[in-house]
């Protein structure tokens, strides 16, 4: 059985960051992802998809990404539920991320991004030393290598 999920897209506001009571870092935030097709106007419509990651990979993208950046995301639909405060059962669809990678250098195009802070790309196997996080020492090459030039865009340009 198989379940993944890839992304692209922008994110909608700031990440959202926090701690569980055991101590586990959790963001959540939402990306906006275009449709690859038109609608019956004839406009690409937009799905705005919520998502989900943990731990040091939650840290670093509550550090990194903000409202407009673009990312990449590599994860698995997750399906829940819960009971609320009316006794209704409540459903929630989000992605869990696996690996994030950001794309762009935020609002300053890239121009005053350092080694640290450039081109991002932080993944749950890194993070429990499943995997090398040497590129060459991985074996496989990253399918987002190539996207994520820096777009310059204001708050002013977003429809979000």
């Amino acid at each position: 059985m198989l379940n993944r999920i890839i992304l692209i897209g922008r994110l909608t506001k700031d990440p959202e960051l926090r701690y569980t009571g055991a101590g586990n870092a959790v963001a959540s935030f939402s990306l906006a992802v275009d449709r690859p097709f038109g609608g019956q106007s004839g406009e690409r419509e937009t799905d705005f998809i919520n998502i989900v990651t943990w731990n040091k990979q939650a840290e670093t993208v509550a550090q990194y990404l903000k409202k407009g950046r673009m990312a990449a995301v590599d994860g698995r639909l997750q399906i829940r539920n819960y009971e609320n405060q009316e006794g209704k059962k409540v459903y929630v669809t989000e992605v869990v991320a696996e690996t994030v990678r950001f794309l762009d250098g935020g609002k300053d195009g890239g121009s005053n991004r350092d080694e640290s802070s450039s081109d991002k790309f932080v993944s749950n196997q890194d993070r429990y030393g499943n995997a090398s996080s040497n590129k060459a020492e991985a074996g496989s090459k990253n399918p987002f290598a190539e996207i994520g030039k820096p777009i310059n865009l204001s708050d002013d340009d977003l429809p979000f």
